[in-house]
């Protein structure tokens, strides 16, 4: 099976069979083991997974991690494992105290159905106290089988992931503060709106008035945003000018008020494909000139947003995903992916193929 298939499975096995699970042990057989499996290692190979991996610290011997995963031989992950019932929080400093006395970069703390991801960013050789990464086995999406896809054996990079634990690190802060501003506005993040509204000082009774109104605001531009997110989802795809002749594949054949129903969903890891394409047609085409749409049948990325300029079409659902180049001639290729970083290969001929409709409008004229 495809990767995300195996991990489908799996979190479909473990919500199945968790209240059968009584024990730590039958968690690590029955949901880690698989989990490491599905990341492509041989849970068999000692040369691959260390089971029980010593991590003496000091002169406290006989402390052991559940599992080391060795990549060039060398400890790369260290998997603490809990039952699935019981709450990770309180198990943190353990995973801490192996993680120092080891050579891996990366820590996991799991019970068989969370999963949390630790590294060392803020301190060198010292894991961070909380992890940079975390994820339900049972409530995989794209962005988590995206995510996930990195620490397989056949992609694992160590610079990549970093790189990757920074961002997921920052934006998940980020998130937890604006989800604690809008439930609770600071004086700070009012006082950030109010002087741009405000003439003169701010005082008590304005910044009263201003928190309530601050919350409001912004839970209002939530709703409103979801709202459009709605519209946009159950707009016409021929009012968005797609070839007419997809329109009604495209669409639902049962009709609600007489209109048809856009069931397109764009997935996280079809915009991380228009974020790759768009920054490498950065240097020679202005960013704001490319644009996708997404269909049924493929996802769309446009100079212009004219469907008369494909820079390239992409098909990333399924075992199989494939990019479509077009040539000056508008002539297709079809090739295929092994994940996202391979559009980087299609460099120059998405460049070539942008700008060569410019070149065309110059000669007509």
């Amino acid at each position: 099976m495809d990767f995300q298939d195996v991990i489908k499975t799996l979190g479909e096995k473990v919500s199945r069979m968790q209240d059968s699970i009584q024990t730590e042990e039958a968690t690590k057989m029955a949901f880690v083991m698989p989990f490491i499996s599905a990341l492509g290692y041989d849970v068999f190979n000692p040369m691959e997974v260390v089971p029980e991996f010593i991590a003496d610290l000091g002169i406290k011997k006989g402390e052991k991690v559940d599992y080391c995963i060795f990549k060039d031989g060398a400890p790369s992950i260290i998997i603490e494992c809990k039952h699935w019932k019981e709450k990770l929080d309180v198990h943190n400093s353990q995973l801490h105290r192996y993680f120092h006395v080891t050579a891996a970069r990366f820590g996991v703390l799991t019970n068989g159905i969370t999963y949390r991801f630790y590294t060392d960013l803020v301190e060198a050789n010292k894991m961070d106290d909380k992890p940079f990464w975390e994820f339900n086995i049972t409530e995989v999406n794209e962005h988590t089988l995206f995510e996930l896809k990195k620490y397989h054996k056949s992609h694992f990079s160590l610079e990549n992931i970093l790189s990757s634990a920074t961002e997921l690190k920052y934006a998940k802060e980020i998130k937890r503060i604006m989800l604690e501003e809008m439930a609770s506005p600071s004086d700070a993040f009012v006082k950030h709106f109010t002087k741009q509204i405000v003439s003169g000082a701010i005082t008590a009774k304005v910044l009263e008035q201003f928190t309530g109104l601050v919350k409001k605001s912004i839970n209002g531009l939530v709703t409103e945003m979801i709202s459009d997110r709605l519209k946009s989802a159950l707009a016409s795809e021929e009012d968005r000018g797609f070839v007419h002749a997809r329109v009604e594949e495209e669409t639902t054949v049962q009709p609600v008020n007489n209109e048809p129903i856009n069931k397109v969903i764009t997935t996280e890891m079809e915009k991380e494909a228009f974020y790759i394409v768009r920054s490498i047609l950065r240097g020679k085409v202005d960013a704001n000139r490319v644009f996708h749409r997404d269909t049924q049948s493929y996802f769309g990325i446009l100079l212009d947003d004219n469907n008369r300029r494909p820079i390239c079409r992409l098909n990333l659902e399924g075992a199989k995903k494939t990019i479509v180049l077009f040539d000056e001639s508008k002539k297709e290729s079809r090739h295929e992916l092994q994940g996202l970083d391979d559009i980087y290969a299609h460099a120059d001929q998405l460049i070539n193929t942008a700008l060569s409709y410019d070149l065309k409008t110059v000669s007509a004229n």
